[in-house]
């Protein structure tokens, strides 16, 4: 081979690094990098983002099919990680070293590491946060505050729950049980929900109605039928905004809450980049910025200064520093759990 085709081998080489360098392949939801983030990141670092929008699936799929390759990072739910890279090595193992992890709500970030965990080493980096909880009408019921409410005597016939998962393991968390803590353990699992089934069969009579979708949360509370329900952070905030006697409460027991973060695919060719992407929105006044206008919590620490009057008061009033660390984050759901999860709602659906 000539020297001539070796130099011309060489460059081809080294430009490819360099694009690559100056290009990061972003896989992510709708709406988690605005626009105003995405052209300050690019000015701040000379790097090119280049945006593909996707969810939880579509994410696994392309991952899967390429082995880890097409992207340079990737924005899965937390509980979507774990039991995918056992069994398709599609990431590589965070290096928490390169994350600026002092600006990370600690409660996360361990929840994080641990949930997102394959031979001893984390795969991700928390971002955003929702949470299930409680709506409640506090001027009818000043005193609910925790899953046990959702069979309080007390509230017979204003009561309402979606008929759905996180309604038995909010429910199992009211009743004093951690059902998570049994997820390695199937038949004391499947005995806690027998257990849950029971008792909510048996307070079937104090419940107003069952809620199907957001339109339904809304109505059920404004109308005045019902007090007391589970529901979503958002809405109760909408709710608030309309009635101040309405607003979502954070679970004495425990909200249920899910985390989107950032992984890197086993095939990045711009690590660094993906690290310093992920610095960057995660500093406090980039990761307000983008709950300010998506309204999803963030796991960034001293954000809540960047929030806007709105939407820093929602937070303040659900949530107390202790209320955020006693979220319940959900972990990987093991093979055969959601089969005796719905075995389950299906015999509350169907008693008397």
């Amino acid at each position: 081979m000539n020297k001539i085709l070796l130099g011309a081998l060489a460059l081809s080489f080294t430009t490819g690094v360099l694009m690559a360098q100056d290009t990061l392949r972003l896989i992510t939801w709708k709406g988690y990098v605005p626009a105003e983030l995405k052209e300050k990141f690019e000015k701040e670092t000379g790097i090119e983002l280049k945006i593909t929008y996707s969810n939880n699936e579509e994410m696994i799929a392309k991952l899967r099919a390429t082995r880890g390759g097409g992207f340079d990072l990737a924005q899965p739910s937390q509980d979507r990680i774990s039991f995918v890279q056992k069994k398709f090595p599609i990431y590589q193992p965070i290096d928490y070293a390169k994350v600026n992890t002092a600006q990370l709500i600690p409660s996360m970030l361990d929840a994080v590491k641990k949930n997102t965990a394959v031979d001893g080493k984390g795969y991700a980096v928390p971002m955003c946060y929702g949470t299930t909880g409680l709506i409640i009408n506090k001027k009818e019921a000043p005193e609910a505050g925790d899953w046990s409410d959702l069979w309080n005597p007390k509230y017979t016939g204003k009561i309402s729950y979606r008929l759905k998962r996180p309604l038995l393991i909010g429910a199992a968390f009211g009743m004093g049980e951690d059902p998570f803590s049994l997820y390695g353990d199937k038949a004391a699992y499947e005995k806690l929900i027998e257990k849950v089934t029971k008792k909510l069969i048996d307070s079937k009579k104090m419940v107003k109605n069952y809620w199907t979708s957001g339109d339904t949360q809304k109505a059920n509370i404004t109308s005045g039928d019902v007090v007391v329900q589970s529901g979503w952070d958002g809405i109760g905030w909408q709710l608030h905004k309309a009635n101040a006697d309405i607003d979502f409460v954070a679970p004495k027991s425990g909200a249920l809450g899910w985390i989107d973060t950032y992984a890197i695919p086993k095939k990045s060719k711009n690590i660094e980049g993906a690290y310093k992407f992920i610095n960057f929105m995660l500093k406090p006044e980039n990761a307000a910025f983008f709950t300010n206008k998506e309204g999803y919590g963030t796991a960034s620490l001293g954000a809540e200064k960047f929030l806007n009057d709105e939407i820093k008061a929602n937070f303040a009033r659900s949530f107390s520093k202790a209320d955020i660390d006693n979220i319940k984050w959900h972990p990987p759901v093991p093979a055969g759990f959601e089969e005796i999860e719905s075995k389950a709602l299906e015999r509350i659906k169907a008693a008397n």
